[in-house]
This record gives C-alpha cells, structure tokens and sequence, in this order.
C-alpha cells in the first residue's frame, strides 16, 4: 500500500510539472522540440477503466474501431490519445473539452474533414492526420496556437486557410504525399516563413 501511495505522488508531481513547463514556455515564447511524455502507455480501455485518474497515454491504435469509443471521457488527465489504424469516419462532437490533450493521432483512418471545434483543443501540440481523405482543413484550425507538429501527408488537401498563418509555433507541416502545384508550394512556405514545410516534388497537374 504504501510503495502505491509513493508512486502515485511521484505520478501527480511529474504532471504538474509538465504541465508548469508548457506554460512557462508559452510565456516566454520558446519551446524545446515536442517529445511525448514518458507515463505508462494504456493499450485496451479495460485495463484503462481500471484506473482511469492515472491514464495519461492512451493507445488503441489497430482495434479496429469504427466509433469513437465514449469511454475516453472517463480519462481527465488524458495526455496522449492514439487512434490511428482504425477505421473511424468522424471526430465526435465535444471534443474541444479536451483541453489538457497534447498529442492526437488519428492517422489512418476514413477522416473526410476535421470539425470546427477541433480548435478548442489549445493544448494540442502535435496532431496527426497521415493516411485519411480529408480535403480541406477548417479556418478554426488557427485557433490552434499550441501547434507544433501538424501531419498530413496522403491526405486530399488542395488548399490551407489563411489562418493557418497564426500557428506561430508550429515547427513542422508534414504534407508529402499529396500533389501540389510550385506556385502552390511556395505561397505555403510563405504563409508559414518559420515553419519546415514537407512537401513531396512539385507538379502541374493540380489547378484551383
């Protein structure tokens, strides 16, 4: 009982101390490269329900889900979230309340757009998208101002919103993959002049 209590202290102190971190850092406005935190992966909601204060990285990547499982709510100190390589068609509405998570990863699934409340997500620090049919990103996704890592690639995009110009911390826009014009390539690398934008080659086969 008592090496449990010891755990679960030194669990609630490296959170907020992670937490402090994110803070200080957009304070001052420099930010040290996005690494995931190092907590206890969950694989299965079973096991997860088990504890649910203590889950702060939830992985249900492969499952085969083809609904996002309710369950996820019961997590509030959720950090992490995988749901890649399932087979979810659609973010569900209320996911703006979670405003703790900083990582996502929804790559490969049946994505065709993201909501307009995924901007409510400000903790978010990478999201990722690889490997959907989403075709166009949501002008909210400005909002997003936490954003560091966006990943795109093999997805139907044509175009970024404008706004996309206000993700003053974004490091990397992962967009191989999906054929883009050099005119169009070069006025993405001007909306965005500080962020590494990746593209694959350019073509003459997309037109607006």
């Amino acid at each position: 009982m008592k090496n449990k209590l010891i755990i679960l202290i030194l669990m609630l102190f490296s959170y907020g101390w992670a937490t402090n971190v994110v803070a200080q850092e957009l304070e001052d406005g420099t930010r040290p490269e996005y690494r995931r935190p190092n907590f206890k992966v969950y694989t299965s909601l079973e096991q997860a329900l088990a504890y649910p204060d203590s889950v702060y990285i939830l992985s249900l990547k492969g499952k085969k889900l083809t609904d996002w499982p309710p369950e996820i709510s019961s997590f509030k100190n959720l950090l992490v979230l995988d749901l890649s390589k399932n087979k979810l068609s659609e973010i569900p509405s209320g996911i703006e309340k979670w405003v703790n998570l900083i990582e996502l990863d929804l790559s490969n699934n049946k994505l065709k757009q993201l909501p307009q409340e995924i901007s409510g997500m400000k903790s978010l620090r990478k999201l990722s998208l690889n490997r959907n049919t989403i075709s166009e990103l949501p002008e909210s996704i400005g909002d997003m101002t936490s954003l560091e890592i966006l990943e795109l690639w093999d997805n139907e995009i044509s175009e970024l919103p404008s706004s996309i110009r206000n993700l003053k911390h974004l490091k990397i826009l992962e967009m191989r993959g999906i054929l883009f014009s050099e005119e169009q390539q070069q006025e993405f690398r001007e909306l965005l002049p500080e962020t590494r934008v990746m593209m694959s080659p350019s073509c003459n086969c997309k037109t607006r």
